[in-house]
């Protein structure tokens, strides 16, 4: 199963907070397939484009829900959204819990995957070039308001970055230049924290060339409202 922005079927997020998958055009072939999968409980691999050529693959994945009149089936990206008792018309309880989990699920993948191509798999501060030791971190973190899981919301940064930048002892000014927190740099405690801290204080964040992805100066400023306080 694959989506993507380029496709001409209209998937997505439903009303009641689970992803839809519209059926091919042409009858048979892999709408009988859907059905089978439907009938049978099968699990599924979804694969969500992230950009031409690019995707995310989520498994495994569950069709809880076959509606011909729409041409659509209902998928579940969880193992625990299996078990409502009528997908398409859930209690708002249902409904609030099944629209988080499956936006957590669809985004952050999509997120990383998005943030990691506009750094060239590069942290952002130091330029470390191991994507398995990298993370795409938030500037205002997800659960607050404009924490969006947006490019310009997002820097990849290596994880001890990452975990400093999450700690206010780094910050990062709305100009892309990076502060550590004084008593820190006042701390004597080996090499780690010399190269791997102290030395990154005054240095300019290597941001992507395109600037419709380049960190957000208004988040960053606000974020580094609080490293400052």
């Amino acid at each position: 199963m694959t989506s993507s922005k380029e496709t001409a079927y209209s998937d997505g997020i439903s009303p009641q907070g689970l992803v839809t998958y519209s059926y091919q055009s042409r009858e048979g072939g892999d709408n009988v397939k859907l059905g089978n999968a439907y009938t049978q409980g099968d699990p599924l691999v979804y694969f969500l484009g992230v950009r031409p050529g690019h995707f995310v693959a989520f498994y495994p994945v569950y069709i809880v829900a076959d509606d011909p009149a729409t041409r659509q089936v209902t998928l579940a990206l969880d193992e625990s959204l299996r078990y409502f008792d009528d997908p398409l018309h859930l209690k708002e309880y249902e409904r609030r819990y099944a629209e988080r989990l499956t936006r957590t699920r669809l985004h952050q993948p999509m997120f990383r995957a998005r943030v990691m191509r506009a750094y060239k798999s590069s942290c952002a501060i130091c330029e470390l070039k191991h994507p398995e030791l990298l993370d795409a971190a938030h500037i205002i973190a997800d659960a607050q308001a404009g924490g969006a899981a947006e490019i310009t919301n997002g820097l990849a940064l290596c994880k001890i970055h990452h975990a400093s930048y999450d700690r206010n002892l780094l910050g990062i000014t709305p100009s892309y230049e990076v502060r550590i927190d004084r008593d820190l740099l006042e701390e004597v405690d080996g090499p780690m924290l010399r190269h791997g801290l102290q030395d990154m204080h005054g240095r300019v964040l290597r941001v992507p060339d395109r600037p419709t992805e380049q960190p957000s100066r208004e988040r960053l400023a606000e974020r580094f409202a609080q490293f400052a306080a």
